[in-house]
């Protein structure tokens, strides 16, 4: 009888603990707010994989949204889309190509603020994959003393459930370390 309780429960739990991470990770991450667009003093594109995302905040900047787009290029000097859009000023915009340290998002929401103070930012408007907009909007809270607005790279993603799954599962552990880290003026 105690060996059908723990062979059920050896089952059970894990189901359970599954399915709470992607109902919770869907209604999180999946479906994240994103902000409406609104003019800024400048546009950050984070890092990740060259989905559209480089060419959507220079669109941003071409719609008039600000006139400088900063990129954040973790990638190294041989990558062909950074060299495409590094430099890439117009009469309108320039282009800002910047190494995070680290080559994070918390890297990023420092070199954002760093950016600011010396330019007077007050209002950046992020962009970045859908799911990753509420730790990225954490982190900026974190490192970040203006106004932020998280905007999503305008795509689909096609993932199978373990990927989503796993996604959700990087993104609650990238909160946790945040939360751990704490604060970036502590640095």
């Amino acid at each position: 009888m105690r060996g059908n309780r723990l062979v059920v429960a050896a089952i059970a739990l894990p189901v359970i603990l599954v399915s709470l991470i992607g109902f919770g990770g869907y209604v999180t991450f999946t479906k994240a707010h994103i902000d409406p667009v609104s003019h800024a003093d400048a546009i950050i594109v984070l890092g990740g994989e060259h989905d559209g995302r480089e060419a959507y905040g220079i669109s941003l900047a071409e719609q008039g949204v600000a006139d400088t787009v900063v990129l954040s290029d973790p990638y190294g000097k041989s990558d062909r889309v950074m060299k495409k859009y590094c430099g890439a000023d117009t009469d309108t915009y320039s282009v800002l190509c910047v190494r995070p340290e680290p080559s994070t998002t918390r890297g990023e929401a420092i070199f954002t603020e760093e950016l600011a103070r010396e330019h007077g930012w007050k209002h950046v408007v992020v962009v970045s994959w859908r799911y990753h907009l509420p730790r990225a909007r954490y982190i900026f809270g974190q490192c970040f003393d203006g106004d932020v607005s998280m905007v999503a790279v305008p795509r689909k993603y096609n993932f199978s459930l373990v990927f989503w799954e796993y996604t959700y599962l990087y993104q609650i552990a990238g909160f946790a370390k945040a939360g751990i880290q704490g604060d970036c003026q502590n640095l």
